[in-house]
């Protein structure tokens, strides 16, 4: 398994590694680790994620908003630039020309919080319309806002991943067709993922990339431990199991797959 895992989605900027980040980074390769994207949330975490990619060989960069961002006190996006998201892509747009700048986001629909529904979905559409312009794919995030995220990727059409995928298998299916990725994490693996399975059984591993959103989410039998990207073995294990494959087969393939949305 040495070398096998990428980890499509991390955010090794939370404060929970403020700690040991450094220590947590340098012991990933000797964990399986072979890459990682790490996913901004705003102008600030975009420059902190190209520092990291640029101080670690294995790390890459997606630059962009999170629709929380818009109420997050301590985002860039209000510190900043005073809730003025287009301000603040437009402060991003010269980071994307970092030859380790890979995707747009994390950007998408987070219907879970009170965030002001009509400010998110400009934000998402303009940086949809980013990913295009730049022919780079797009990290979507999508929390109980289903129904509006598939409407604007099937609008645009990006290529991309819709990160810790929580809708339906026919919905997953759907958007595979349109050529987009499926990222799955250590929530697959909990009690109870009913949906998290038929997604599972009804797609392809050419189809999916593993993630961890960590620290968040890590998978069992980590639960209640901060995440990091070596625990993606579990939700690979997990996921090989119910499909009858080799795990090692599994992990190579969502590999793979990264390396290629990615244009690695």
């Amino acid at each position: 398994m040495s070398g096998l895992i990428f980890d499509s989605h991390a955010h090794y900027q939370s404060g929970q590694f403020d700690p040991d980040r450094a220590g947590v980074l340098a012991a990933l390769p000797g964990a399986g680790v072979a890459g990682v994207v790490e996913c901004a949330t705003d102008h600030a975490t975009s420059q902190g994620a190209l520092a990291l990619a640029d101080q670690y060989e294995f790390v890459w960069a997606a630059l962009g908003v999170h629709p929380e961002s818009l109420i997050q006190e301590n985002a860039s996006t209000r510190t900043r630039f005073g809730g003025d998201w287009a301000a603040e892509l437009a402060a991003i747009r010269p980071l994307y020309e970092h030859p380790k700048a890979v995707a747009v986001g994390e950007a998408g629909l987070d219907y879970h919080w009170p965030v002001p529904k009509d400010a998110q979905l400009a934000l998402f559409e303009a940086q949809l319309k980013t990913a295009l312009e730049l022919e780079k794919p797009i990290i979507v995030h999508d929390r109980e806002a289903h129904a509006d995220t598939y409407a604007l990727l099937k609008k645009y059409r990006p290529k991309g991943v819709v990160h810790c995928f929580s809708g339906s298998a026919e919905d997953a299916l759907a958007l595979a067709r349109q050529g987009l990725f499926i990222g799955l994490g250590g929530a697959v693996t909990f009690p109870g993922a009913k949906r998290a399975l038929k997604v599972i059984d009804a797609l392809p591993p050419e189809c999916l990339l593993l993630e961890t959103d960590c620290p968040y989410m890590a998978p069992v039998p980590c639960r209640g431990r901060r995440c990091h990207s070596g625990m993606i073995a579990h939700t690979a294990a997990f996921i090989a199991a119910r499909k009858g494959i080799p795990e090692q087969t599994l992990l190579e393939t969502a590999a793979q797959n990264a390396r290629r949305l990615f244009g690695l």
